[in-house]
């Protein structure tokens, strides 16, 4: 491959008594592949004919040209083996006078070949926290420089110590889960505008993650006649394959290789009211191993008082949003718990498993159905509310019921109530307005009758002259008393003013 580089620029000068005398010009590549064709150009524009040209390589004669008759560039083609690299330049010889041109550095470029990813730890399985080296390494290449992808995803200059590039080397300080997946690299070198590479094949790096504190549960149910638990053992955090013993005083009763999840099951003998002893779980990987809390193997039957506490639930604006009824039992280790409504079941098992969308909405049951939240309260929703309770574990057992508790809608009370208190404020004060009314009246009443009863034994005489008068308006003023009385009473929501009962009066008068 004919690569020339224009190195003319770089020709040198050599000046000596006034007079300036230029040496020959060598051009060339300073790179090439291993196994191309390159060409070396030596000129001598101002050498007298004949010219005899040389190639050197490291001092040494590699080629040699001679022109008679014309003044040409001498071109030197050579094929590039691992041997050529070295450092050039151009030899000029004519009539005694020998010049040498400037030097050109050849680097000769093997293709790469052969890449893979060697891993330290090797295989590349760690847990988190460790630190993981991806080896970029190829059989035969050089003047590479590595590119990296995950899950086929180029990887881009890190910007976290946690993870770093060295040369051919991938430096991942403290894996995480995340850095768990498939690592390719490639190695390519450039000429120009001319690029080789060569891929390695995937890598599966493994981070595992360490074991959390197992937890451990027991469940119950019967077979037959006979009673057996299920002894569950699990780690929230953890990566398989893992092993789980199950020890009861310190003693391994059985054990299990979980080679898919973190989690393993046990079956144990137990009955009903009676304390079958305190068992651990125990899980073990390669690097950990964690016991759990104690578990005393005792199956308590439903028992005692039965319950329901109930608690209302306001938003923010102090509306009611929710009513939340909870079910207490004395005792019992395994209870299911039922609610009626107004002696109709709530939500029972074949109306969980094929109830509606809006009966989800309004009833809605958590903690093994122990408690019984109402996100709508209306009309139909209240009513009397009781909780029934049984062994899980067994069906024919009786169910031991709650007492029946009212719940209605607040909101809808409050606004009955409201309004039955406006009403008796109502009639509260008409009922005292008329009481001052009959009481100013039974006051005017008293005065005018003393009045009269002065005027009749102050002055005989007086009264035989005025009686006449004077008893028509004692006798008209006791004769309008009752009237007003009785139109008061008889239209007590009627407007009243003043003026109708002076018309009045007038009238009887």
């Amino acid at each position: 491959m004919g690569l020339l580089n224009d190195v003319g620029q770089n020709a040198k000068y050599l000046t000596k008594g006034g007079s300036m005398d230029p040496h020959p010009v060598l051009n060339g590549p300073d790179m090439a592949y291993v196994n191309s064709q390159v060409v070396f150009e030596c000129m001598a524009p101002d050498s007298s004919l004949p010219v005899t040209y040389e190639l050197r390589r490291d001092g040494l004669l590699i080629g040699m040209m001679e022109h008679h008759h014309e003044k040409q560039p001498a071109l030197f083609p050579q094929k590039v083996t691992a041997q050529s690299e070295g450092l050039y330049h151009c030899v000029t010889k004519t009539k005694g006078i020998t010049q040498v041109s400037n030097s050109i550095k050849l680097s000769v470029v093997i293709l790469p070949w052969n890449t893979r990813i060697n891993s330290d730890p090797s295989p590349a399985i760690l847990y988190e926290g460790s630190r993981l080296v991806l080896s970029c390494d190829v059989a035969m290449g050089s003047h590479l420089s590595y590119t990296w992808f995950f899950n086929r995803k180029k990887m881009n200059s890190p910007t976290s110590q946690q993870l770093h590039f060295t040369e051919n080397k991938l430096v991942i300080e403290r894996a995480t889960p995340d850095h768990g997946g498939y690592y390719t690299c490639m190695a390519w070198s450039r000429v120009r505008d001319v690029k080789r590479f060569f891929t390695s094949s995937d890598v599966k790096v493994v981070v595992k993650v360490h074991l959390s504190k197992p937890e451990i549960s027991l469940s119950i149910f019967k077979e037959g006649t006979s009673y057996h638990g299920n002894v569950s053992c699990w780690s929230s955090r953890g990566t398989p394959p893992v092993e789980f013993f199950l020890l009861m005083e310190d003693k391994v009763m059985a054990s299990v290789l979980a080679s898919d999840s973190v989690s393993a099951w046990f079956r144990v003998n137990v009955v009903p009211g009676l304390d079958m002893g305190v068992v651990r779980c125990c899980v073990k990987s390669e690097v950990q191993q964690l016991m759990s809390e104690p578990l005393t193997l005792e199956v308590v039957p439903v028992g005692g008082d039965v319950n329901v506490e109930v608690e209302y639930l306001y938003s923010s604006d102090a509306k009611l949003a929710a009513v939340r009824l909870t079910c207490h039992v004395s005792h019992g280790s395994f209870p299911l718990f039922s609610w009626l409504h107004n002696d109709s079941t709530v939500l029972a098992e074949t109306q969980m498993s094929l109830q509606s969308h809006n009966i989800w909405h309004q009833y809605t049951l958590t903690d093994w159905r122990r408690i019984l939240i109402l996100a709508k309260l209306k009309q139909e929703e209240s009513g009397y509310y009781r909780c029934r309770v049984r062994d899980r574990y067994e069906e024919s057992t009786t169910w031991l019921e709650s007492g029946s508790v009212l719940i209605q809608d607040k909101d809808w009370i409050t606004e009955n109530n409201s309004q039955e208190k406006a009403s008796s404020v109502a009639s509260t004060t008409i009922t005292e307005f008329i009481a001052i009314i009959f009481c100013c009246f039974l006051l005017i009443s008293l005065s005018i009758s003393s009045y009269c009863v002065y005027m009749m034994i102050g002055n005989k005489i007086a009264r035989r002259l005025s009686s006449a008068p004077q008893m028509i308006v004692c006798s008209g003023f006791f004769l309008s008393a009752p009237f007003l009385i009785d139109y008061l009473f008889l239209y007590p929501s009627s407007n009243w003013r003043p003026n109708r009962v002076i018309t009045a009066l007038q009238t009887e008068v």
